[in-house]
């Protein structure tokens, strides 16, 4: 059995590699910034670098990925990958996002190269756009406004359930047989955000309309949000990208992985109902 670190280890996806890695007997290592709490977590800081060396030292492969907020994905990541070289660790896995690979001076993909030209093995995944943000980033609107507010007009995206892209990084990691490759993971089928609302409607029980909203007033609500600017005009940026339609496309990576379909829109709504009536309550 392998010894592998995760980063990002209490996030939607990380949480999940990591669960699934132990399920299969591995010996994880959950990277978390803050003081270990509790068994199995290691203390990693990527901006600082604080618990790099101890963290990569002794592990077979590395999970990567940044989280959400950051928008130098390449400053934080290249330390991790030359530690990891440095110390020994054989492979890493690194979770991007689709469209990342179209501008090589962009940090994520800066980041990706990083991976690529490590002279370790490695894998990068691209997922799409996550189902699961109905359920966190924009979950707010849908409660107080009965809407998904976004700026992306009728374009359509290949949503992607956060439970496919564990399994895919997670089989990656201890699996040899697709190394040194790159996959942009999708969805089955491309739904635009009216279609969403629908059938979140349909699936839930409650009533959700699609609202499209400027770029402007969606920079505004993220900021009333908390969100700082840089990451605001970032989300803005990859919004307006969804709008061009580069986000519509399907691939057959997650078949090709994991031996199956990806999982549907409508089995996530079903599977996460309670999310939206919970909250309805509280």
């Amino acid at each position: 059995m392998s010894t592998i670190l995760v980063l990002g280890a209490n996030g939607t996806v990380g949480s999940r590699v990591a669960q699934h890695l132990l399920d299969q007997g591995h010996t994880v290592r959950r990277a978390t910034h803050r003081a270990p709490g509790q068994p199995g977590q290691v203390r990693l800081d990527l901006a600082s670098g604080a618990g790099l060396a101890a963290a990569v030292d002794g592990a077979d492969s590395v999970f990567l990925l940044v989280p959400p907020g950051y928008t130098n994905q390449d400053e934080l990541l290249a330390p991790v990958v030359a530690a990891a070289k440095a110390h020994g660790v054989r492979k890493l896995v690194m979770m991007s996002a689709m469209g990342a690979n179209a501008d090589p001076n962009a940090p994520l993909r800066k980041a990706e190269l990083a991976v690529e030209r490590s002279g370790l093995v490695w894998n990068v995944i691209r997922p799409n756009w996550f189902m699961q943000n109905f359920a966190t980033f924009w979950l707010h609107d849908i409660l107080t406004h009965g809407a998904i507010r976004l700026p992306t007009g009728t374009a359509k995206g290949s949503f992607i359930d956060a439970r496919d892209i564990a399994e895919v990084a997670a089989k990656l990691l201890v699996r040899d047989a697709f190394d040194n490759r790159d996959f942009d993971l999708t969805g089955p089928a491309a739904h635009d955000h009216a279609e969403v609302a629908a059938l979140l409607t349909r699936e839930t029980g409650r009533a959700v309309r699609y609202e499209d909203i400027t770029p402007e007033a969606m920079r505004d609500n993220l900021l009333a949000a908390g969100v700082p600017a840089n990451y605001a005009d970032f989300l803005v940026l990859i919004l307006g990208f969804f709008k061009a339609g580069y986000s519509e496309r399907t691939t057959d990576a997650v078949q090709t992985i994991l031996g199956r379909a990806p999982g549907s829109l409508a089995r996530y709504a079903r599977d996460h109902r309670q999310v939206w009536a919970t909250r309805a309550a509280a």
